[in-house]
């Protein structure tokens, strides 16, 4: 998208091969993105499960949905086996992905310091390995971004509008949203943030995407320091 973006910006609106070879090249001599590592084996393994494993979850929130407005007990039976179905199916990618991840000592250690977080569990661990390899690598202004969790400034003259999140990962934040709701109820450190935004008058919906990214950053300071997480330290 964003190779697409600097060819419209340089006035190229031609696509094939060759051209294409042309944009990237002077994107790159432009903006010297960092070189991303190729992903091992076992990342690139884990991420194909965890995609997988979202095809499913998306499957089953469609189901449940449309569950509630049948009236037949033929169709409610077939929903009712497939939501069945799709559970055992989840069931058996997160165990594989714990085995994938036990096998590979460095994944080991991402996981146990990412689920020491209250609120955060070997799941979420492995979704955001899977989806987020970078975190640990990065500043942390850098992860909230790459994450799509830090606010946009809009401003122009004396006209100032609001900070929305935009773009980054989408499949990092829908991995966080559940843990986050849990977070905010029994992470006391992290209760104390959600209600403090809410005291001072936020939406929930704000204070749900600052809890996020707080938890985001310091999977990622975390992950640097190679510690885990304690009650006291957020």
């Amino acid at each position: 998208m964003r190779a697409r973006r600097f060819a419209q910006a340089t006035g190229t609106l031609a696509k094939t091969d060759r051209i294409d070879a042309g944009v990237l090249a002077r994107m790159a001599a432009t903006f010297q993105p960092d070189v991303r590592p190729i992903k091992s084996p076992e990342l690139a393994g884990l991420a194909e499960l965890m995609n997988g494993r979202d095809g499913l979850v998306r499957d089953r929130t469609a189901l449940k949905n449309r569950e509630k407005n049948l009236l037949l007990p033929l169709l409610k039976r077939q929903v009712k086996a497939r939501l069945e179905q799709i559970a055992r199916h989840i069931n058996a990618i997160d165990i594989q992905a714990q085995a994938l991840i036990a096998a590979d000592l460095a994944l080991a250690r991402k996981r146990e310091i990412i689920a020491s977080i209250k609120g955060l569990g070997p799941i979420t661990a492995a979704q955001l390995i899977a989806t987020m390899p970078e975190l640990g690598s990065l500043e942390n202004k850098q992860a909230a971004a790459l994450a799509g969790l830090a606010p946009i400034t809009r401003q122009s003259g004396q006209w100032a509008g609001k900070a929305p999140i935009h773009a980054g990962r989408a499949n990092v934040r829908r991995s966080l949203y559940m843990p986050t709701l849990v977070a905010a109820r029994f992470n006391l450190d992290i209760k104390a943030k959600y209600f403090h935004l809410i005291s001072i008058g936020k939406l929930a919906k704000v204070a749900i995407t600052a809890v996020m990214r707080k938890l985001i950053v310091m999977a990622n300071a975390l992950l640097k320091a190679n510690r885990l997480w304690k009650e006291s330290m957020a």
